[in-house]
């Protein structure tokens, strides 16, 4: 089994994840790591629980599909083991059965837009309401999503070596803005805090340094805002803050392609692979598809 040492991915990790030597495609990975930080995050609003906790939680699961592939484990699971582990590392923690209640309502919340939008694909009458049927005390469903959830957070900190520590960028790019004297000009601090909390979604905090990624939210920034900074080669601005170029390019892409437009068919199908038991129907799909246009 992969250990991970360092809070950051290798070169090795990132060429070539877990899941995509599983035969995931590399979209297919990126979509599901957000869609997993998407319920992270609607959860915690849910359970009004602190942002900061939140944050560390998306870090945690994005940092664990470094060490182990989506084939392994479903991305609502791991998602949910995450937030209840980092509730705990921020001194912030939520009842299990309120984690269990809210992620069962957002899970079939899911469940009912894939069913509405096969109806609505075959039959042009309107779509159903949402209704939402609360699990009894005692039921079976109820434990099942309860051995998840501890089995989740065993993993996460058994995969990762208990090195769970997350250092988060929120500070250090208000003080970078400072520095630049942008601190005063509209939108900047708004929007570059805007792309640092959907960088959560995108596997950039567990690759790269969480100064580089400040330093990158603020070039995006000041490049959508046309702001101009010193960037002769000779001393650029963010040479200041010890970042390399390169790394903010790739950062600034990771959060670009999160707005890409995606077809109906595209979100239907990350909403469909929650769970590692669809994952695995699906990849044996392809499989057999790839395998008859051969034959």
């Amino acid at each position: 089994m992969p250990v991970i040492l360092s809070p950051l991915a290798s070169l090795q990790q990132i060429a070539n994840s877990p899941s995509r030597e599983d035969g995931i495609p590399e979209d297919i990975e990126e979509d599901l790591r957000a869609y997993g930080c998407k319920l992270i995050q609607q959860a915690g609003i849910l359970l009004k629980q602190n942002q900061v906790a939140m944050a560390t939680a998306q870090v945690l699961f994005q940092r664990f599909w470094y060490v182990t592939s989506m084939k392994q484990f479903g991305i609502g699971d791991i998602g949910m083991g995450a937030l209840y582990l980092a509730s705990k590392l921020e001194e912030c923690p939520i009842r299990m059965r309120d984690l269990i209640n809210v992620y069962d309502v957002l899970l079939s919340r899911a469940r009912h837009t894939l069913a509405t939008s096969s109806v609505a694909a075959g039959a042009s009458s309107s779509s159903t309401p949402f209704h939402y049927e609360p699990m009894s005390y005692f039921s079976q469903r109820f434990y099942d999503l309860k051995d998840a959830l501890v089995v989740a957070e065993m993993q996460i900190l058994k995969r990762l070596g208990f090195n769970v520590q997350v250092q988060l960028p929120y500070g250090t790019m208000i003080n970078y803005i400072r520095v630049l004297g942008l601190a005063d000009v509209e939108g900047v601090p708004q929007k570059a805090w805007g792309y640092l909390n959907d960088a959560l979604q995108t596997p950039v905090y567990a690759i790269y340094p969480f100064p580089t990624i400040a330093v990158a939210c603020i070039f995006l920034t000041c490049r959508q805002l046309q702001i101009p900074l010193p960037e002769e080669p000779s001393h650029p601005w963010w040479a200041l803050f010890d970042a390399d170029l390169e790394d903010i390019t790739s950062i600034c892409g990771y959060i670009l392609r999160l707005y890409r437009p995606r077809s109906e068919a595209e979100k239907q199908l990350v909403m469909a692979l929650i769970s590692k038991k669809e994952l695995r129907k699906w990849l044996d799909m392809e499989q057999q598809a790839v395998n008859r246009s051969r034959g």
